[in-house]
């Protein structure tokens, strides 16, 4: 097309240049879904600010979603609003070096996409009137974030690890400046970096390429390139020439230590071996730190990150320590592992093992076009999108001897920095209060900000698990497309073909969760679940690992209140072996006593981290409240499930496998690039003959949750927490198969449920007072009597004022209902999300599960759209107001708050 240049194309990737202004498209045109990710980058980040202004690019990303001149609040039509109605999941991040907006949508709005995205490159509002509230809101995750003592640790390493170069501050920035920085300090770094020849659009999926060329050009020829050139950050950090020690001090529960060390920028060559160098260290059973540390009960988890950043930067190692273990042993294990590295070299089989294991990641990675478009921003990033496209052929390159010169190069004591997180022993109030969840083992993901990391939750649970489905709503008929038939007695098969090349993604489920507990003891189910990957009768922890990991395959186990869950991720032909070992896993774990003893100090180490998350503290103290100690929605306190696991012995879990698992209610679903005859025939090899288990659902009549208790308030004071959480909410007595349940959830997403709900757009985007809230149903599966609650998060000295706003909404809300645009709209809404979230193999496999675990055909896929459409206006308000009784809400806030509501001395 006329004034776009083709420049490479690389990995199905085709590069233009728009010559009217230096705008840089990648395309790439994939037709296995009806949907498509579009995606603006611009080269900047918290590495383009200085002093006086850390944290401007980030809080800008938030401000452009206040409006711009086509698109704003007065005209009716604010991005989130135009966005999220029709069903595309909208969002930006910000990094160090990047900052990036994106929609994934049912291509048929991709135009609108691209017209908004567009309007916002040179037309955003920034207005003082927004930025007031918004700091406020930036603020608050701030404040999340120093909740955390991990991310405290990570802050100041990082902090300490550099002295001039920018990568010194974290991207949300310096608290001060976050508070200071001023509306036309924002509009400045507006007009310096957002042009079109500092950005780069992508697009994946289901479009034309002539269409969405002229798409760009209609909406984006408008602007020219920047009148000045953006400006470079020129600045280098000097070498380091010792050692930097630090420690951080406050109320926590476990240690945790950090040792980085310098590497260098992203598109050095350096950098893949190195990559293969950290999954040696740290990615895996076999990897050399789980041997050391995990394996040895010293720590509940470990990991090892070399992200790639467009300057040099660091290779970190990350220890989280189980209770009574000090410090200076696991540091010095660890610095011993490094010497032993640069001193012997790493093996050759590991180096083949890691590297199968990268590649099949990275095949994982292009499940979707989402997927695809996150990793081509990354690589913009560092310097050149073609870095995701040819990282294989340069990791292939890499041999033993590059990863052990590149070992030698840069793990250097006086280039490193080492941090520890003491925890300190403080009083936190009610000593009976339970323990709470850490948000998840702390993963290896970025140091980034984004937009929705306490975005409202999904409460639509009467959806699939995926809130997807695809042509359902317009014509796809997927039921027609999914086989489904018992391949065994007690094992039903669920098959569902993709179009993703090389790749297939399994999951199932029999019943073996909580309410299976034998006596007294709360966790044997859970334990019995976290036992199975530790080794089986024929092969050790680290063999069934070793076989895994040298062909990049997965398998992991959970378990919830009624189920024993399983997932495996692998190359398509590889099936045959994954299912090999999910069957030995499942049928014939080992239960070693040594096993056991190492896992029940990584579990009671994360129970105590747990004790250190507010939001958790909020939600397990309202469950305690709200339900009997015997019913499945309670959790039972901190003390109550360390003793539990410290007590509990390797033939409790051989006797409760023994009576509980075995085929009779298993499912297994599998999506992907799948061969279903290889797939029954290896079921068949490798299930036949397993016993037959006929659980059932144990009724739930005789404890149930105190659905009309009156109004109950209750704070947990912690100390040391910058962010207090508050849930409030109430039993609804009813589950999710309720005829009531649907419109009860309609009305609860109305309310609470994105960015455009009640909730968001007025105690977030209007007030600016919390960072995030929603409201949800949830505890519904199964029979259960679930609950309705609302979630915020606030500055200590903004909970009043945040729960006064919460509670007119309610009040608002309960007494006139939601209206008849509202509930189109969010059908509207629905729909679309319904048909994005099965761009991928796993949010397909996921649904298909979550319909069939509720006792739904197949065909139920399809018919969920149809239920959401039939809503009416007037049984929505009629569930709302016979379940929702304001006068038995019950309230929890966690946080440096004391027993009058009142923030502690010094938050």
């Amino acid at each position: 097309m006329k004034d776009f240049k083709k420049i490479r194309q690389s990995g199905g990737i085709t590069e233009y240049r728009f010559t009217v202004n230096d705008l840089t498209v990648l395309l790439m045109e994939e037709h296995s879904a009806p949907v498509a990710t579009f995606m603006v980058t611009y080269r900047v980040g918290s590495r383009n600010e200085a002093i006086g202004y850390t944290g401007s690019t980030h809080l800008l990303e938030h401000l452009m979603f206040k409006g711009s001149q086509e698109y704003n609040e007065e005209r009716g039509n604010s991005i989130w609003t135009v966005l999220q109605n029709v069903g595309a999941k909208i969002n930006a991040t910000t990094w160090l070096d990047r900052t990036n907006y994106f929609e994934m949508l049912p291509s048929e709005h991709l135009e609108t996409a691209i017209a908004i995205e567009a309007d916002r490159m040179r037309q955003a509002l920034i207005q003082d009137s927004d930025r007031q509230p918004e700091m406020t809101v930036v603020r608050n995750e701030f404040e999340r974030g120093e909740n955390d003592p991990w991310e405290t640790l990570d802050k100041n390493l990082w902090a300490t690890a550099y002295q001039a170069h920018p990568y010194h501050h974290s991207t949300i920035g310096w608290r001060s400046d976050i508070e200071g920085v001023s509306t036309e300090r924002l509009r400045q770094f507006y007009d310096t970096f957002y042009w079109p020849n500092n950005a780069i659009v992508t697009v994946i999926g289901d479009f034309d390429t002539q269409q969405v060329l002229s798409w760009i050009k209609a909406y984006f020829g408008q602007y020219q390139a920047s009148p000045q050139p953006i400006p470079e950050m020129y600045t280098t950090e000097p070498k380091q020439e010792g050692p930097r020690r630090f420690i951080v001090r406050r109320s926590g529960e476990t240690g945790i230590i950090g040792i980085a060390f310098k590497t260098p920028e992203g598109l050095h060559p350096d950098k893949y071996p190195l990559a293969i160098l950290r999954n040696i260290l740290g990615t895996g059973k076999t990897s050399r730190f789980y041997r050391t540390l995990v394996d040895k009960g010293l720590a509940s988890s470990v990991f090892v990150w070399d992200h790639p950043f467009r300057d040099a930067a660091l290779f970190m190692t990350y220890a989280f320590l189980t209770p009574e273990t000090g410090h200076q042993e696991v540091e010095q294990i660890i610095l011993d592992e490094y010497e032993r590295v640069k001193a012997e070299g790493v093996t050759r089989e590991e180096v083949e093992r890691t590297r199968a294991m990268i590649k099949a990641e990275i095949i994982f990675s292009r499940d979707g076009c989402f997927s695809i478009a996150a990793a081509l921003n990354e690589a913009i990033a560092i310097g050149d999108w073609t870095y995701y496209t040819t990282y294989l052929d340069h990791l292939g390159a890499v041999n033993k001897e590059d990863v052990d010169q590149a070992a030698r190069t840069y793990l250097v004591e006086n280039h490193s920095t080492i941090g520890w997180f003491e925890p300190v022993t403080a009083g936190e109030g009610d000593e009976g209060a339970p323990g709470s969840d850490a948000p998840g083992p702390i993963t290896n993901g970025p140091r980034g900000y984004r937009s929705d990391t306490h975005s409202p939750p999904s409460v639509l649970e009467d959806a699939p698990t995926a809130q997807s489905a695809g042509r359902g709503a317009g014509g796809l008929e997927l039921a027609g497309r999914i086989h489904d038939e018992d391949v065994l007695d007690g094992l039903r098969l669920v098959t569902m073909p993709m179009q993703v090349a090389g790749m297939v993604t399994i999951v199932g489920s029999l019943y073996g969760g909580d309410i299976f507990n034998p006596g007294e003891n709360d966790v044997v189910a859970e334990v019995t679940t976290s036992m199975l990957d530790k080794g089986t009768k024929r092969r050790d922890q680290f063999a069934v690992s070793g076989l895994l990991e040298s062909v990049g395959a997965q398998i992991s186990f959970n378990s919830d209140d009624y189920r024993l869950n399983f997932s495996a991720r692998c190359l398509k032909e590889n099936v045959p072996l994954v299912v090999e070992l999910l069957a030995e896993q499942l049928r014939e774990p080992a239960f070693n006593k040594q096993n056991l003893t190492t896992l029940q100090k990584r579990i009671v180490g994360n129970l105590r981290r747990r004790g250190e998350n507010t939001d958790y503290r909020a939600r397990v103290r309202f469950s305690q409240i709200s339900y009997p100690a015997n019913h499945p929605n309670f959790v039972p306190p901190l003390d109550k499930q360390i003793g539990d696991v410290e007590s509990i012995t390797a033939s409790e879990l051989r006797g409760f496998h023994s009576r509980h698992l075995g085929l009779g209610s298993m499912i297994i679903v599998a999506t992907g690039d799948l061969d279903r005859t290889g797939l029954e025939q290896s079921l068949h090899q490798h299930f036949s003959g397993w016993q037959m288990v006929n659980l059932e659902r144990p009724s739930l009549d005789d404890r149930r949750g105190y659905r009309n208790q009156q109004h109950q308030e209750e704070i947990v004071t912690m100390r040391d927490k910058t962010s207090v959480d508050l849930v409030s909410g109430l039993v609804v007595g009813i589950d999710r198969e309720h005829p009531d349940y649907l419109p009860l959830s309609m009305g609860t997403y109305i309310l609470g449920g994105n960015f455009s709900a009640r909730l968001m757009a007025t105690v977030r985007d209007k007030e600016g007072l919390t960072y995030g809230l929603g409201s949800s149903l949830g505890g519904a599966d199964n029979g259960k009597d679930g609950y309705w609650t609302t979630q915020a998060t606030f500055a200590p000295g903004l909970l009043e004022q945040g729960r006064t706003s919460i509670l007119a909404q309610l009040e608002k809300w309960v007494k006139h209902g939601v209206t008849a645009e509202e509930l189109e709209v969010k059908k509207t809404t629905l729909v679309g999300n319904y048909k994005v979230g099965l761009a991928t193999t796993s949010g397909m496999a996921a649904t298909l599960l979550d319909i069939l675990e509720r006792g739904k055909d197949c065909t139920y896929i399809d018919e969920y759209v149809d239920e959401i459409n039939a809503l009416v206006l007037d049984e929505i308000n009629t569930a709302i107001s016979k379940y929702i009784l304001l006068d038995n809400l019950t309230t929890v806030a966690a946080g440096s708050i004391d027993q009058e509501w009142q923030p502690l001395d010094g938050t």
